[in-house]
């Protein structure tokens, strides 16, 4: 039956730990500027009093703020003790292993999603929703020792929980990988989505400017070999042979090292890696930590097992590489001494691969799922006296049930790559996925769902004045505005601001509210707004005193060729001036008391209103539960 992973299942929960870490430090910083009573878009307003009960509260819209009136503390410093509470307990699980506990993750969990459901636009990332679904798991998955403060044996059910995270690691790349070509991008469909990519995404790293400059049949190539690592190598997360899931394991790691060097995306690839230790085995991870036990020399001639094994094995990788040549045209050019690639079907017959796919897909995992459910059964058969024998089977009973419950329910978003099989699913599944829907227990994915910037990278500059005549630039730490300042490395740290103004490039500005509120808070002088663009005083023009005025406009950029000479250091970027973006607005202005109202984000004369969980007044009603998918179907746009 093989042995259990005990040490891979150790490397995730100290990654996971690690994430967590991440998450919570970084929003910590930006909670003020973000969500204060003079933030950007302050967290109280999605707290309001219904007349309810603190219990159906937390049912309706689950977070711990609403404890906050009860100790005392507004919404603001609410979020930032839970942000001090995750990154304590995340630490601690992170350096020492007895607190790798599920009771630890449950409450890390809690923690995150309670400031999940207030976080707004800027807190509606897929790396979010992925953490906290990534987050539930690691509740079945850890072990429940924290009150022993001891190491606990590997239980006979752990194999069959920790598949949950291969599973889950299966659906976020294959979906990632067929959303390219379900959205009819034509980058992505004429193999040149690399080369817009890499200048712009949200925030490249210095990098991605040379990566920009690599040649456009080594980009093709490279949208060829993501297509495979994504769409077909994750298939081998199920194969029965260990060598084929360790080539799996090395392919993903191979593509999130890549993402990590060319761009800024927080813990996102380093979560994704992690979820990937549920490929390892016991003894690879022994050969990492040199404490392998020695095997066997290999006899000869070969065992018949051994023997299939390989020439499966072979068959599998002269298949997949059969398939990748087949389905992009690989051809070489030896006139011109490169690689040739194009798409060799067509979107009509990908759909019909893809329907016919789908549910086998779905068949494959499950047949996972019961191998793992039947080796955990044996294994608890074989524990060694009566009580003990039967206390196992009774926690594989329970453990298992939930395992089948929560891939049941994550067929739902996994289907929706295929509406007509998410149609077919039984009606049960879908009324399970509803209830709990609003927990982030499991959700969608797809990343990079179409290239954005073709035409050039928009980028809103913001401009203020004193007198309307003379205007200056504000400059923000991480995204592009200087064409001479080099592209940061912020990872994994992640400049919530900055990337939202990423989006709001992509369109009017109108469908980016939050960003009329960012303007009004600039020119009151928000000291903790102004902190999220330049925490250094002295960058930030405007410091002495706010601007009169305040307007924005949209600029295209460019990376600068690698042939491109200019005097002086070479810049970066080239830029051209392409539109305005927002009218020029000062306090009082019509037009700016205006959109505050159209938007929700009107305020008092005084400033912000009081907390809403103090006040007398009772306003209408319970805001819905936050829409995920809001910034969801956005993040697909481009870069995730």
């Amino acid at each position: 039956m093989g042995e259990p992973p005990r040490r891979p299942r150790s490397l995730f929960l100290a990654g996971l730990a690690a994430a967590y870490l991440a998450a919570f430090a970084s929003l910590y910083v930006q909670i003020p500027g973000l969500y204060g009573r003079d933030g950007i878009l302050p967290a109280r307003k999605m707290l309001r009093l219904s007349g309810k009960g603190l219990w159906e509260q937390l049912r309706d819209f689950p977070t711990l703020l609403w404890l906050g009136p009860h100790l005392g503390l507004d919404t603001e410093l609410g979020m930032e003790l839970l942000c001090l509470l995750g990154i304590l307990a995340s630490f601690g699980a992170l350096l020492f292993e007895p607190l790798r506990d599920s009771l630890l993750f449950a409450l890390l969990r809690m923690l995150y999603l309670s400031l999940y459901q207030v976080g707004q636009i800027f807190l509606y990332f897929q790396w979010d929703s992925l953490l906290l679904e990534a987050g539930f798991l690691a509740v079945l998955v850890a072990p429940l020792h924290l009150l022993k403060w001891q190491s606990t044996a590997w239980r006979p059910h752990d194999s069959v929980t920790f598949w949950l995270v291969r599973w889950l690691l299966f659906r976020l790349m294959f979906a990632s990988g067929v959303v390219k070509l379900t959205s009819r991008c034509p980058t992505w469909w004429g193999l040149t989505a690399l080369t817009y990519h890499y200048e712009t995404q949200c925030i490249p790293t210095p990098a991605a400017w040379f990566a920009h400059q690599l040649p456009v049949w080594f980009q093709k190539f490279s949208v060829v070999a993501t297509y495979v690592i994504e769409i077909a190598i994750p298939l081998l997360f199920f194969a029965p042979i260990r060598r084929l899931r360790l080539f799996a394991f090395y392919s993903q790691v191979l593509l999130q090292v890549l993402i990590i060097l060319t761009g800024n995306y927080n813990f996102f690839n380093m979560l994704t890696i992690v979820l990937a230790f549920s490929l390892l085995d016991e003894e690879h991870v022994g050969r990492w930590l040199g404490r392998s036990k020695r095997r066997h020399a290999s006899t000869w001639p070969p065992s018949l097992r051994s023997f299939l094994s390989t020439l499966l094995e072979l068959s599998t990788y002269a298949l997949l590489l059969y398939w990748s040549v087949q389905s992009f045209g690989l051809e070489i050019n030896w006139e011109k001494k490169l690689l040739d690639s194009k798409v060799a079907f067509t979107y009509h017959e990908f759909k019909m691969w893809l329907q016919a796919v789908t549910l086998p897909l779905v068949g494959l995992g499950f047949l996972s799922l019961s191998w793992e459910i039947l080796s955990a059964l044996y294994r608890c058969a074989c524990v060694r006296g009566c009580f003990w024998k039967l206390w196992a089977t009774l926690q594989w009973a329970v453990f298992t049930t939930a395992t089948v419950g929560m891939f049941a329910i994550s067929l739902v978003p996994f289907t929706y790559i295929d509406r007509e099989s998410n149609d077919k699913l039984w009606p049960g599944i879908h009324q399970m996925f509803s209830a709990v829907e609003r927990f982030q227990v499991v959700n969608s994915y797809g990343l990079f769902r179409r290239m954005t910037g073709v035409g050039g990278r928009p980028e809103v500059v913001l401009e203020g004045s004193y007198d309307k005549q003379s205007w200056t630039e504000i400059e923000f730490m991480y995204k592009p505005g200087n064409v001479s300042v080099a592209p940061p490395v912020v990872a994994p740290h992640q400049p919530r601001l900055d990337w939202q103004m990423w989006f709001a490039a992509l369109d009017h500005h109108s469908s980016s509210p939050w960003f009329t509120s960012f303007v009004y808070r600039l020119l009151q002088g928000k000291e903790d707004v102004i902190r999220l663009v330049q925490v250094d005083e002295s960058q930030y023009p405007f410091s002495a005193r706010p601007p009169v005025y305040i307007r924005a406009q949209l600029y295209k950029y460019w990376f600068t060729g690698s042939a491109e000479g200019s005097q002086g250091p070479a810049p970066w970027w080239r830029r051209q001036h392409f539109q305005e973006f927002f009218p020029t607005v000062s306090l009082g202005d019509p037009a700016l008391e205006n959109l505050l109202s159209q938007h929700g984000l009107k305020v008092g004369t005084q400033g912000t209103p009081p907390d809403p969980l103090c006040a007398t007044a009772m306003p209408q009603g319970t805001p819905p539960d936050p829409p995920c998918a809001m910034a969801m179907p956005r993040l697909g746009q481009g870069t995730p």
